[in-house]
């Protein structure tokens, strides 16, 4: 017999029902669980994003939220937890932060869509293009996918040419067939699509120009993030865009990670450059669905209606502007703009990282256990007892420290993480290591609870 997940909700709160969980009795996940059979038997993995997939999370874990506040969130079961992936990077500001959420709710009661554009579109428009520097004109749709997809599109209309650089080291472009072919997740794409899309090595820029030379006259852009983890050096970003125009071909960056959290308009105001496109999203409108295609006017009008070129059908969404996640958006840029969000993210990273390397430290772990990226966006990484990267050492970490209230899949920070919230952050992960620390002298089976995450990227489940 199947229930509906309110059935299920119901059920449990007429009945009062509550386990307690193998880690610890006064946290538990039954809700979870049994919302979790429901819902992978009527979406596929789950939920709608891969990295919010119960393959990416220990066995016992919170398996749905229910509202969060600042850093903070609370799942079906009522467990609080500190919230370090905060919305996949897309909710920089905090959840519920009230002035976006006014901004939205007021612009909710004129309307949420049109036969034609509304006003609130040419403001948005007009509001991020006065911080991107270098960009004129700009389209807006619901997801970082759909805007890259456009950017790629774009650039083979411009250059005539069908084939796309990426780089290796960046994880995630698009769901589009452009890059997922490139993963080892490509079912469904043919190979004649594969093999349109060739990598380049972050940092290496002989690697970028070996491409130009094996395929001459073939790549219509590059595409990369300005920054994953360590800087460009040797001038990197320059010099690769010097390569792509050199050979014709466009220069992309993709801005969904950097934008609004290391600069206010991304790794191109942080390293001084121009795009000819970049890409925008997740933090742009904190948490509601908004992301833009940005770029120079001479590629960017080939998508209007008032040229003689040939057209290119460039982003027509039927939710694209909708109207309360576009005043979303301003309020966000405007809050951006007066309240120095970044540097306030930026300055709590650094007493993130401060206090977790002296707890590192303390336990010795640092050959097995460290830290990597921006202070504003750090993500962790975990080795074995033979220093290799280890998914089950990566479990262990996560079910440790979701045990101690945290919801850690990264170290993202937000304008919301406090003093005492870092400060709380800093004691559980101290804590944390000492069982990691067990683990790789005692053996990590006699700690880890159930399975191992996956990787996001494998051919099979």
């Amino acid at each position: 017999m199947s229930f509906t997940a309110i059935q299920i909700i119901k059920t449990l709160n007429e009945h009062n029902l509550k386990a307690e969980s193998p880690q610890t009795a006064d946290m538990s996940f039954k809700t979870s669980k049994l919302l979790q059979q429901r819902s992978h038997q009527i979406i596929p993995g789950g939920g709608h994003t891969y990295a919010k997939g119960d393959d990416q999370f220990p066995e016992h874990a919170p398996g749905f939220i229910v509202k969060g506040k600042g850093c903070h969130v609370w799942d079906v079961d009522g467990n609080e937890f500190i919230e370090y992936g905060i919305g996949l990077r897309a909710v920089a500001l905090g959840h519920v932060y009230d002035p976006v959420i006014q901004a939205a709710y007021q612009q909710m009661q004129l309307g949420a869509n049109f036969t034609r554009p509304a006003t609130i579109e040419l403001e948005c428009a007009e509001e991020l293009l006065s911080i991107v520097k270098g960009g004129e004109m700009v389209k807006f749709a619901k997801d970082g996918s759909t805007v890259t997809g456009a950017a790629i599109k774009l650039s083979r209309a411009y250059t005539g040419r069908d084939m796309v650089a990426i780089c290796a080291d960046h994880p995630f472009f698009s769901s589009e067939d452009w890059f997922i072919g490139s993963t080892a997740v490509a079912g469904g794409i043919p190979q004649s699509i594969r093999e349109l899309t060739v990598k380049f090595r972050y940092n290496d820029i002989e690697s970028v120009k070996a491409l130009f030379e094996q395929y001459p006259g073939r790549i219509a852009c590059v595409i990369l993030e300005p920054v994953k983890y360590d800087d460009p050096v040797n001038n990197f970003l320059h010099q690769l865009q010097e390569v792509c125009h050199e050979n014709g071909a466009l220069f992309i960056l993709d801005e969904m990670i950097n934008g609004f959290r290391l600069h206010n308009s991304g790794g191109q105001g942080y390293y001084d450059i121009v795009p000819d496109l970049s890409t925008f999203g997740k933090a742009l409108a904190n948490g509601f669905s908004v992301s833009a295609l940005v770029g120079k006017r001479e590629f960017m009008e080939a998508g209007g209606i008032y040229h003689d070129r040939e057209r290119v059908f460039l982003l027509s969404t039927t939710h694209g502007a909708e109207t309360h996640a576009l005043a979303a958006a301003i309020a966000t840029m405007k809050i951006y703009k007066t309240e120095g969000v970044v540097e306030f993210m930026d300055q709590q990273g650094k007493k993130l990282i401060e206090g977790i390397n002296q707890a590192i430290a303390t336990q010795n772990l640092e050959p097995y256990f460290g830290l990597i990226g921006k202070p504003c966006n750090l993500v962790y990484f975990t080795l074995d007892q033979n220093q290799q990267p280890s998914q089950p050492f990566r479990t262990l970490f996560l079910q440790e420290m979701i045990k101690r209230g945290f919801i850690m899949p990264s170290l993202v920070m937000s304008y919301s993480h406090t003093d005492e919230d870092i400060a709380k952050t800093v004691d559980a992960i101290a804590d944390a290591l000492k069982v990691y620390k067990r683990a790789l002298e005692d053996g990590i089976e006699h700690y880890l609870v159930g399975r191992s995450v996956k990787p996001v990227y494998r051919s099979y489940c």
